[in-house]
């Protein structure tokens, strides 16, 4: 069975703990609070951290620091950012860090052979979900958009194959009816900080066990692209709302009305009217209310209350800030497409 959070998460006292030099590879803000942890993580030391190349970001694609670049530079770390792990540069002064351990939180990159194989006590990872679902790119924003009703995060090992190495620790969290992925983000990152540093306590004194993920439960968590947030009217409203949660704050999900794009950013799933109220059924993407704070919208099972809605290339509004300015009238129909 998996280490789990509460065995894990006791720091042991810091003399009984051999000091280890840690090198960490991480990129987004998920990233930024499990580094925190390792900079106050005493006896051990973030000898470095690499990072992914600079990219353009944000609206205007003005070329900008990472959140964990950011963080490093204001710490003070020798900072390496690859265009290419198997760069003879890159992997010579990696080397010369001399770390006991590799810690890596949404790199964003697979590790080659040779940059596995230089710490000497391996690589370890922390991943947002609880393996072996939802190994990959996406773990958080597809169990939303599944459904799941608990997620977490996972201390892994570090292989080759994505996200299959054995596991050291386990934490849970339970995922809210009306939770977005940003803000689940954010809790798991901030559990996962606090397991990680529990875990490189006990890989420090050599008290650390691993255990096999079970091959036939894995899935995996594709990489979001702008085409997931097509809505289609015809699913249940819980399905709509968990993708409108699941896709937000990127790459969001939206509709079309009158050839327009709506990008809908926040809903909650309207209770079941009596019968009378709902029969004949409407039309899937047909909006039933469009007044004050009630923009209620027929899909293929049950109705959808949208919260906030963006018209495309405007900022998001609030339903009744929104329909102040747009004509929309019950009748009127969304589909997927312009």
């Amino acid at each position: 069975m998996v280490t789990t959070a509460t065995q894990a998460e006791t720091r042991l006292p810091i003399e009984t703990m051999p000091p280890l030099r840690i090198v960490f590879f991480g990129t987004p803000a998920f990233a930024v609070p499990t580094l925190d942890a390792l900079l106050v993580a005493a006896p051990h030391t973030v000898v470095g951290v690499v990072t992914q190349p600079d990219k353009p970001r944000g609206r205007g694609q003005k070329v900008s620091d990472a959140p964990v670049k950011a963080r490093a530079l204001a710490a003070g770390l020798a900072l390496l950012q690859p265009d290419r792990m198997k760069d003879p540069a890159f992997l010579d002064r990696l080397s010369a860090w001399r770390a006991d351990l590799g810690v890596v939180a949404a790199y964003g990159k697979i590790l080659t052979d040779a940059v596995l194989a230089t710490p000497r006590l391996g690589m370890i990872n922390v991943h947002a979900s609880l393996l072996p679902r939802y190994r990959g790119a996406a773990p958080v924003h597809r169990a939303i958009i599944a459904g799941e009703q608990t997620t977490g995060v996972t201390i892994m090992r570090v292989v080759k194959a994505l996200d299959a190495g054995g596991m050291i620790a386990k934490v849970h969290h339970a995922i809210g009816p009306n939770e977005t992925s940003d803000c689940a983000e954010r809790d798991l990152a901030r559990l996962g900080s606090r397991l990680l540093v529990a875990v490189v306590d006990q890989i420090a004194r050599g008290k650390s066990q691993e255990w096999p993920q079970d091959e036939a439960a894995a899935t995996y968590a594709h990489r979001l692209t702008k085409r997931d947030g097509v809505i289609d009217w015809s699913w249940p409203a819980i399905r709509v709302h968990n993708l409108i949660r699941g896709l937000h704050p990127w790459p969001h999900a939206f509709t079309f009305l009158q050839g327009r794009r709506f990008i809908l950013r926040r809903s909650t799933v309207e209770p079941a009217g009596p019968p009378a109220l709902v029969n004949p059924p409407d039309l899937p993407g047909t909006i039933l209310e469009a007044n004050g704070d009630r923009l209620v919208v027929a899909t293929g099972e049950g109705h959808l209350l949208l919260v906030e809605i963006q018209a495309e290339g405007k900022r998001p509004m609030g339903v009744r800030e929104f329909l102040a300015g747009h004509r929309f009238t019950a009748g009127d129909r969304f589909t997927a497409s312009p």
